[in-house]
């Protein structure tokens, strides 16, 4: 056993070290530690899972990558068809990394009732839609089968659900206008067959999933036409590189864009968290150092003539100084270890027992959502004693300062 490891553990091992003065002023750099690395964990796992949730739901809705004909209508209404016989269709196998291609289209809609109404937007899908997203968010019933003949078969959410009164098996009709104010609306009374409930209120307010062959009729469009083509990819990390390779590969006349684009103040603001996390993450390691720094300052202090006896006998100051570095290990550990415990129970409980809601209209989810991965847990708590260690270094040169023969007499 080294020397100074040896010395560092008797002081650690020694009940006077447990009941002296510097006790206290221990204990606060644990907790500053312990404190710390808690309120890092939640920042990074809330952080990062909000982030995830709100993309997860605006990709669930619209897609990765949107292509459709370049159009000055900015609504959120489909406009020029586009042809289904596409190269790219029904399987983009010229890109790498696209998971999945599906087309669909989009109408504005007025749902009546005897008492009221409500406007919204039917997405008119096929039999090729990607139905996983919404398989989780699924509250009752079952998603819509457009496989077969037409159907009038729809997926309502919660939300326009109890807001007017609907449940699960009802019809309802729906109002789409014609091209011609002159004429009366078109009619189409739609079965609800499941009922789903995202938590982004401003797609659940909106959307309801129907026959993309019902617009077809509607819009007096060719059956191998549709609004527009919205594209999946299987790593979202890679979403810049994949949309270049698609565009790359998309004809001319047609536009291409992310989901990044189209919703750019979301993201935009989802991107706030990162800094956020970032502005935490420096601010407690400043805080726990200085807590640290003062414990070890005050060791020091505390064990003035064992230095002085240390040196007397020959030890180098690096030597001592080793010593005490060994102590702040133990100190950063314990911290580190204590706050691990605390921080990894509350994110599991939140994970699992959803204990802190949120406003959905202003987080687009009803509960703040937590990411929890081994990755960045090894990272925070390595990078954090490495940073504290090294901030102990500074500090700890006072050491080579304290003369042996004023240390042995100092009281």
């Amino acid at each position: 056993m080294k020397f100074e490891y040896f010395i560092a553990k008797r002081i650690i091992d020694s009940k006077a070290y447990k009941s002296s003065v510097s006790a206290p002023i221990i204990k606060i750099g644990i907790a500053a530690i312990a404190i710390g690395i808690i309120v890092m964990m939640i920042a990074i796992a809330t952080g990062i899972g909000l982030q995830q949730k709100i993309r997860e739901k605006v990709v669930a809705f619209n897609s990765d990558i949107i292509i459709s004909n370049f159009d000055s209508n900015n609504s959120q209404e489909s406009g020029n068809p586009v042809s289904m016989e596409q190269d790219f269709y029904p399987e983009f196998k010229s890109v790498e990394g696209v998971a999945h291609i599906q087309a669909v289209a989009t109408k504005f809609g007025v749902i009546r009732t005897e008492t009221d109404f409500e406007a919204v937007i039917l997405k008119g899908v096929g039999a090729d839609f990607n139905w996983i997203y919404f398989q989780d968010f699924l509250v009752k019933g079952r998603v819509p089968d457009y496989s077969g003949e037409r159907n009038e078969e729809v997926l309502i959410s919660q939300y326009l659900a109890n807001r007017l009164q609907f449940k699960l098996g009802d019809s309802f009709t729906t109002l789409f206008r014609k091209d011609d104010p002159n004429k009366p609306p078109s009619m189409i009374t739609y079965h609800i067959v499941g009922i789903y409930n995202s938590g982004f209120k401003d797609f659940d307010e909106t959307y309801v999933f129907g026959d993309l062959r019902h617009l077809q009729r509607l819009n007096k469009w060719e059956d191998n036409q549709a609004g527009h083509f919205e594209v999946f990819v299987t790593d979202y990390g890679k979403l810049n590189e994949i949309y270049n390779e698609v565009y790359n590969n998309t004809p001319p006349l047609l536009n291409v864009t992310t989901v990044e684009q189209k919703f750019a103040s979301i993201f935009e603001w989802i991107q706030i968290f990162v800094k956020n996390i970032y502005g935490i993450i420096g601010v407690m390691i400043l805080v726990a150092g200085i807590n640290m720094i003062t414990a070890l300052l005050v060791l020091v202090l505390e064990r003035t003539q064992m230095i002085g006896i240390l040196k007397a006998l020959g030890s180098s100051n690096w030597a001592i100084r080793k010593i005490f570095l060994y102590n702040a290990s133990y100190l950063i550990t314990l911290g580190l270890l204590w706050g691990n415990v605390i921080g990894l129970g509350l994110l599991f409980a939140q994970k699992y027992f959803k204990l802190f809601p949120l406003n959905p209209d202003v987080y687009y989810v009803t509960e703040a959502p937590v990411y929890i991965s081994l990755s960045y847990i090894l990272a925070l708590n390595i990078g954090t004693f490495i940073l504290c260690l090294a901030m102990l270094l500074v500090p700890s040169y006072v050491i080579t300062k304290i003369s042996p023969v004023k240390a042995i007499r100092f009281e």
